[in-house]
């Protein structure tokens, strides 16, 4: 079986559509093979395997990891959401900018988005479901979020009037978090791939 990697207009996003057998019975696919994701310069092992279940209209992040950094292999396998990758790379010629599209459990495509990003999603159908590899440990002192709806960013959420949590209505903007984190880490980089 083979994996078709799509390239996006931010550096070191990744859509990855795997091939599928389907007959009158269902269907087969292989979502990770560490040869073939070595051979298409895709990311390392994996460490953690995380399973999300949404009802319609939840936003969840922009989260992300920075101690150890966290890069994720996200999938959608039950409903439809609204999935988003942020650049928070400090020196990327794309920081700030995001990338959002529609993943469905039918269509089965994966976003992978490496240590650096933050991400979300919004669930779209009355409920869905994400499963995400990850390459590092979670950490809760080591994690970080930024305001879902931060203007600076402008991502176009498909939901006007979303449910989030408290930490989600609170988090800082980008540049907020920034600030907050260089002053309280002068060495502070959140790492990139």
């Amino acid at each position: 079986m083979q994996l078709k990697v799509v390239e996006t207009h931010l550096n070191d996003i990744k859509i990855i559509e795997p091939e599928a057998f389907e007959d009158d019975r269902g269907f087969f696919t292989e979502i990770y093979r560490a040869d073939q994701f070595a051979e298409l310069d895709l990311p390392e092992p994996f460490i953690q395997d995380n399973h999300s279940g949404s009802v319609k209209n939840v936003i969840r992040g922009i989260h992300f990891q920075y101690e150890p950094p966290m890069g994720k292999l996200m999938r959608v396998t039950v409903g439809e959401a609204f999935l988003v990758a942020v650049d928070l790379r400090k020196d990327s010629p794309t920081y700030g900018q995001w990338y959002g599209d529609v993943f469905d459990a039918k269509t089965r495509r994966i976003i992978w988005a490496p240590a650096g990003f933050g991400r979300g999603f919004c669930s779209l159908s009355d409920w869905a479901e994400l499963q995400y590899k990850c390459t590092g440990i979670y950490n809760y002192g080591g994690e970080g979020n930024v305001l879902w709806n931060d203007s600076a960013i402008g991502i176009k959420w498909p939901v006007s009037d979303p449910e989030l949590s408290q930490r989600d209505i609170c988090a800082p903007t980008l540049e907020e978090w920034r600030k907050r984190a260089e002053s309280n880490h002068p060495t502070f980089t959140l790492a990139g791939k």
